[in-house]
């Protein structure tokens, strides 16, 4: 939504971008808790890098938010990517880092869901059936009371 001064989340200068990332973040987290409000179940598809802005969303969702990683790894990417049409592909050379990065500064919360024998149903209905139970983040304001 960002027009003019728009910055790539990986691009310079880097302190701008993490900006529009937490801005990007505060509203997606504001229109979920709307929507929630409303009676609807919002689903926020977006890369959460590291343990900083998960604990963004942490704070602004509480105990609504449910955390799903789906991990089908670095090779299953690369090779879905590749069949998507040109106009609906990615390339980016990080998957093996931000894993890492993901792994190590989420500490174990969320659903870790490695969907590299599934298809896009499948997935879903794993989601639909097992999300809310394995999926549970405790909210960041509990932690500090």
């Amino acid at each position: 939504m960002v027009v003019s001064g728009h910055v790539w989340a990986l691009g310079e200068p880097a302190d701008e971008a993490a900006r529009q990332i937490r801005l990007c973040h505060e509203n997606l987290c504001a229109l979920a808790t709307n929507l929630a409000n409303a009676g609807f179940t919002p689903v926020i598809d977006v890369v959460v890098p590291d343990r900083a802005n998960l604990d963004g969303f942490r704070s602004a969702l509480g105990d609504r938010l449910r955390l799903v990683v789906l991990d089908p790894g670095t090779d299953v990417c690369v090779s879905r990517n590749a069949t998507r049409p040109p106009i609906e592909q990615f390339f980016f050379d990080g998957y093996d880092g931000l894993h890492a990065t993901m792994q190590t500064g989420f500490g174990g919360l969320g659903w870790w869901l490695d969907t590299s024998a599934q298809t896009c149903d499948e997935t879903v209905e794993q989601l639909l059936t097992h999300a809310d139970e394995r999926a549970r983040v405790e909210p960041l304001a509990t932690l500090r009371t």
